[in-house]
């Protein structure tokens, strides 16, 4: 799983497989940015969160630490986070919930379990994925967004549930706030069902969270993403009981990528730099400790 390598087939153009990362005292697989695929759409960075269970005492703890010219977003399968900005927001996620954070021209914030669950322990499981942002959203104030799962649209198509997480779908429309044209949904599908994926889509790709399933003779191994060819007529076939996630959007072109910062422009990057060495970002209240710069 450490090693990440792609492969071509007749039906997507690149498969990605997870690299391990460390994220605050436990492992999360990380499939972007990838060396031959930095994007997929707007989606810039994907890691997937567990499963994992804490015992007692232990829980996720992701001290304070800064983004720019990005958006968070973040999606519970099982567990608890508590998150703290600099804003002021606390909020507690939950499965089926969104946390959407535009970090805009900057925002810091930690993620940690909260009190209770840390002392029951407990399981997590989930997704975050950044967002790029339009140039000329780059630097719009900072801003925090919830979603109750009940606020979250679902559709029937078949026998399958699909929610659909941003954008549209099956002709439905989220509820979440869209920066640009972005697609991002989960359905869980029992073995032996086929999900046609939504057409008209400039960049798609399917992750398989877990299960077996094909794209036409060709199979999505676990926990690997599958970024398709084409913007129309593919079909999921679910081998066994499955959960997967579809994300894509229209590309916005070029970013660079550097920690926690997101840029369109190179030396917004290496300001975000100082400006975090020099302690000019607004800190969470509340949090005194902070994730250093790392060694450049």
């Amino acid at each position: 799983m450490g090693i990440t390598k792609a492969r071509h087939s007749d039906t997507f153009a690149l498969s990605i497989e997870p690299r391990l990362s460390d994220l605050g005292g436990f492992h999360v697989r990380r499939l972007l940015p990838h060396a031959k695929r930095r994007m997929v759409g707007p989606w810039i960075f994907f890691d997937h969160m567990g499963p994992v269970t804490f015992d007692p005492g232990q829980g996720m703890d992701v001290r304070p630490h800064p983004h720019i010219n990005l958006a968070t977003v973040t999606y519970l399968f099982e567990g608890e986070i508590v998150h703290r900005d600099s804003l002021g927001c606390v909020e507690t996620i939950r499965p089926g919930d969104i946390n959407l954070m535009i970090a805009g021209r900057g925002i810091v914030h930690s993620e940690r379990t909260g009190s209770a669950l840390r002392e029951a322990g407990h399981a997590l499981h989930g997704l975050q994925l950044w967002l790029a942002l339009p140039a000329k959203l780059e630097e719009n104030e900072p801003e925090f967004l919830h979603y109750d799962a009940d606020a979250l649209p679902t559709c029937i198509i078949g026998d399958i549930l699909v929610r659909v997480m941003i954008g549209s779908a099956y002709g439905v429309n989220s509820t979440v706030k869209q920066l640009s044209p972005t697609l991002y949904l989960e359905a869980n599908l029992l073995r032996g069902q086929s999900l046609q994926l939504p057409d008209g889509v400039g960049e798609r790709a399917v992750y398989l969270a877990s299960g077996s399933v094909h794209i036409g003779e060709t199979a999505i191994e676990p926990a690997t993403m599958a970024v398709l060819d084409n913007n129309k007529g593919s079909v999921l076939k679910a081998m066994d009981d499955s959960r997967i996630v579809v994300l894509g959007g229209e590309p916005l072109g070029h970013r660079h990528i550097w920690w926690n910062f997101v840029s369109s422009r190179r030396d917004r990057i290496e300001q975000a730099k100082q400006d975090w060495l020099e302690n000019r970002f607004v800190r969470v209240p509340g949090e005194t400790e902070f994730i250093p710069l790392p060694d450049q």
